[in-house]
């Protein structure tokens, strides 16, 4: 095991101070009944502060709107008792030295694994669930301002309660992903357009909104990956300048920190550029926008998360590839999914040596929270 003390720097940026450069990606766990975060979720990111993780993001939780979330044990974001439960979160994850946010969430069009429907029907840019899927209703002009405006209000709630940022899930084909997405967006309004400029619109004015609400200062992230969960080989920039075009103008509009998702964190986003050890997807964002970045993709495990949902057993691995993109300062933050999964732990054991006793990730795991 490489020396790790790269990851465990403090990082300070505006008003998010940190102790460590370690992440809790946010996984969902479906474990809130009807929609309500109880003590034992509370105690479940209270046991990842206790751990050591140096910033906490919650799994998805929703706005208020009809249909937005798609599986029935998703968290609300709204509403008096759901509220009241993510203070007690927060209120834990404090207690226990950690720093929080929650990212706050509509998933559009998805589907459900399990085939869990909402009683409303789920709405998208264009309808359609994929590239020639249709799902679910169009949205209208009204619905949009009324989308955006519900996520402005989750925000400024997080701030209310307690929490340290927030994050909006701009990624893996969920709502705000689906306008981002040609294969999903084929409006021809304001909010469509042929190039992802025109179709990052609407995630510009969730931005602009959400920044209206809680201040100028209060640190606010966003999600955004290339693959989606109906096509893992999309991506939405096949150049730096298309990057540049997509993001650049939603961190003019208020984004602190950009989470760039990718399955596997080592790999290169553009290779015919800067070869195979280029700058992965968060490296390559940073350099265009100056953003403050945050990667993920199976840290420490063998095997990418799809697989591993999906049944195939992780073990531990090493970290070394980790820590060479962290010494070049590619990316600021690093976030680690499934291994803290299965165990709250893994971030002291990798700053204490202690890679006797990481453990590797197995779909069971998912059935509790541990």
């Amino acid at each position: 095991m490489p020396d790790s003390d790269i990851l465990f720097r403090p990082f300070e940026r505006g008003n998010l101070s940190l102790k460590n450069r370690m992440v809790m990606a946010p996984m969902t766990r479906s474990f809130a009944p009807e929609g309500i975060p109880g003590e034992p979720n509370a105690a479940y990111y209270r046991r990842r502060a206790e751990g050591g993780v140096g910033l906490i993001l919650s799994e998805g939780t929703v706005i208020n709107r009809p249909a937005s979330r798609n599986e029935g044990g998703i968290p609300f974001f709204h509403g008096e008792q759901a509220l009241a439960g993510w203070k007690s979160v927060i209120d834990a994850v404090h207690g226990a030295g950690g720093k929080m946010g929650p990212q706050i969430w509509h998933t559009g069009s998805t589907k459900s694994q399990g085939g869990w429907e909402p009683e409303s029907p789920v709405e998208s840019p264009s309808g359609l669930l994929g590239p020639g899927t249709p799902r679910g209703e169009v949205m209208t002009e009204e619905a949009i301002a009324d989308t955006v405006a519900a996520f402005a209000s989750a925000s400024a709630d997080a701030k209310r309660l307690g929490f340290d940022l927030v994050e909006l899930h701009g990624a893996h084909g969920y709502l705000i992903d689906q306008f981002f997405w040609g294969g999903t967006n084929e409006r021809e309004d304001r909010y469509g357009g042929a190039s992802i400029r025109e179709r990052a619109r609407f995630a510009g004015e969730v931005i602009a909104a959400v920044r209206a609400a809680v201040g100028p200062d209060y640190p606010l992230a966003l999600r955004v990956s290339q693959w989606k969960q109906q096509d893992f080989a999309a991506r939405l920039a096949e150049t730096p300048q298309l990057m540049e075009d997509w993001l650049q103008p939603l961190v003019d509009a208020g984004v602190d920190i950009l989470h760039c998702s990718q399955r596997r964190f080592w790999e290169p986003e553009f290779p015919e550029i800067d070869g195979e050890e280029g700058l992965n997807f968060a490296g390559w964002a940073k350099k265009l926008t100056g953003a403050t970045t945050i990667s993920v993709g199976s840290v420490g495990l063998s095997g990418e998360f799809i697989a591993a949902f999906g049944g195939e057993a992780s073990t531990s691995t090493g970290i070394e590839k980790l820590v060479k993109r962290m010494e070049r300062d590619e990316f600021d933050l690093i976030a680690v999914g499934r291994a803290l999964i299965s165990d709250p732990h893994w971030a002291e054991k990798i700053r204490t040596g202690d890679t006797g006793s990481l453990k590797g990730f197995d779909r069971s795991a998912l059935g509790e929270l541990v």
